[in-house]
């Protein structure tokens, strides 16, 4: 009789994490979304060109939640037209694309749909398919992957931008060097 095949642990999530699609020079926060086989990532004015014969899109990501303030523009190939079934029941046409996502520490290809998520709170949902075979969600926790130092970047990035609002109030002058 032969010993059991023993599985490569994989790592833990949270319900929430932030993720780098260096390809796209986007950082966001991610809902992993078990219950969604395919990821989606918010997508402003789309336009649909051709390089080469092939199909592309041009798009704007707001990668903040909840403002449009931060925006980075992007291009990549349409891998193909997908019918997408919402969580509502709603079918829709998106187009997917291909993109590297890097989180705990690894990096790999997965496919995206684009959408606009402006009504939704997250800004981008990781499926299932591009979590399967490398993690475990824990849905207890939140930002499990998510480095320290990224998310002292991040409280110190906040700072910066309350200061800024703080010294454009009615009153107070800005000093300009």
């Amino acid at each position: 009789m032969s010993a059991p095949v023993q599985k490569a642990a994989r790592q833990v999530v949270g319900w929430r994490e932030w993720v780098e699609l260096p390809e796209l020079g986007v950082t966001t926060k991610v809902k992993v979304d078990t219950g969604a086989r395919t990821s989606a990532l918010h997508a402003d004015d789309l336009e649909f060109f051709e390089r080469s014969g092939q199909p592309w899109v041009r798009f704007v990501v707001h990668p903040e939640q909840r403002t449009n303030r931060v925006e980075v523009r992007c291009e990549a190939p349409v891998l193909e037209d997908r019918q997408v079934k919402s969580s509502t029941g709603s079918i829709t046409h998106r187009p997917v694309i291909e993109t590297r996502i890097s989180l705990g520490g690894q990096s790999w290809p997965i496919e995206l749909t684009l959408i606009n998520r402006d009504e939704m709170g997250f800004r981008m949902l990781l499926g299932r398919t591009a979590i399967k075979r490398r993690f475990v969600v824990d849905v207890s926790h939140s930002y499990v992957q998510s480095h320290e130092t990224d998310l002292a970047h991040r409280r110190a990035a906040k700072k910066v931008k309350k200061k800024k609002k703080a010294s454009k109030k009615p009153g107070r002058k800005s000093v300009q060097s």
